[in-house]
């Protein structure tokens, strides 16, 4: 049959940026698992450092797909799901095929070589978006090579770069996102994200470096900044005011282990690497020049639309450039 690569491979694309903002300091990755006969066995993303990467993730739900064997399913620890799946494979993902935005890493860091186990499962041929070039964990199709895999390179290799342009500037400079929230209608007052957002938007705290809002929104609204939700860090704050007087029972000042400081300029960002800026119009206006992408909220739960209460809100990522 005839195999529709750049399908597939754009599974994996769209779960990765789910988790794009999460991974720190990873790169977003995502993986899809394929039958001979081009049934979709899986489709997963690296979630957080330290845990499993995609090509795992993905090969432990086709595992359970194909087998059923809830054996596999309470395994979280990466070299524990390596470990199950060398021993209980049984040459299931023969002639199967894996598409990964990023090829496959080759070192053993907190996690397993994902190169080593997928050259141990004899699938059939490995897909690859884009090729790493962190030195420490390239050369991981060589390794699937060796082991008689056929690798195809280059699968949307510009959609799978571009996915990785945040981990880039991360590992060169510092990456910089601007986190807004708003509803279909362009309304931003009151209450905007769903609690699923808000959560999403923790969790990307408890990643971040440092976190920069204005002087303004802090008198105004006296927020924590921190990622209770998630139970995460805190970051640091930099708060942007000509201003530097502030009530400091306001609760961000009060929060152990993180540095807060009042600037009115952007200096502070050359010293971190994950950087989320919140704020008004005026804050956005302020930070353009150090912006690389737009983190949009859009939430759908207003009721002239009559949608139910729990609607997902739309979560997307815009590069400068692009806006």
């Amino acid at each position: 049959m005839v195999i529709d690569s750049s399908f597939y491979m754009n599974l994996a694309l769209t779960e990765a940026w789910k988790f794009q903002g999460l991974t720190y300091p990873n790169p977003a990755v995502g993986c899809c698992v394929v039958s001979k006969d081009g049934e979709i066995l899986s489709v997963e993303a690296h979630q957080k450092a330290g845990t499993p990467h995609a090509e795992v993730n993905a090969l432990k739900s086709a595992y359970y797909k194909l087998t059923n064997d809830k054996e596999i399913l309470p395994l979280t620890i990466s070299q524990d799901i390596h470990n199950f799946l060398l021993k209980n494979h049984n040459n299931i993902f023969k002639d199967s095929y894996i598409y990964t935005t990023l090829e496959p890493c080759s070192h053993i860091g907190k996690t397993p070589s994902c190169a080593s186990l997928i050259s141990n499962l004899s699938i059939q041929k490995l897909f690859v978006g884009s090729l790493d070039s962190n030195e420490i964990a390239s050369n991981g199709n060589k390794i699937v090579e060796n082991s008689g895999i056929e690798v195809v390179n280059g699968i949307l290799r510009k959609e799978c770069d571009e996915l990785l342009e945040p981990f880039k500037k991360w590992q060169n400079d510092k990456f910089v996102f601007f986190k807004m929230a708003q509803r279909l209608d362009g309304s931003t007052d009151g209450s905007v994200s769903s609690l699923e957002s808000r959560k999403n938007v923790h969790a990307m705290r408890d990643v971040c470096d440092l976190l920069v809002i204005g002087g303004n929104t802090v008198r105004i609204d006296r927020p924590t900044l921190d990622a209770r939700l998630v139970d995460g860090k805190a970051p640091d704050i930099l708060i942007i005011s000509r201003e530097k007087e502030f009530d400091k029972t306001i609760p961000l000042f009060n929060v152990d282990g993180r540095e807060v400081f009042i600037e009115d300029n952007f200096k502070r960002l050359d010293n971190y690497k994950n950087i989320m800026i919140e704020g008004t119009q005026n804050m956005l206006e302020l930070s353009k020049p150090y912006i690389d992408y737009y983190l949009t909220y859009i939430a759908t739960n207003f009721d002239v639309l009559n949608i139910q209460k729990d609607t997902k809100d739309i979560i997307i990522w815009m590069k400068k450039g692009d806006i």
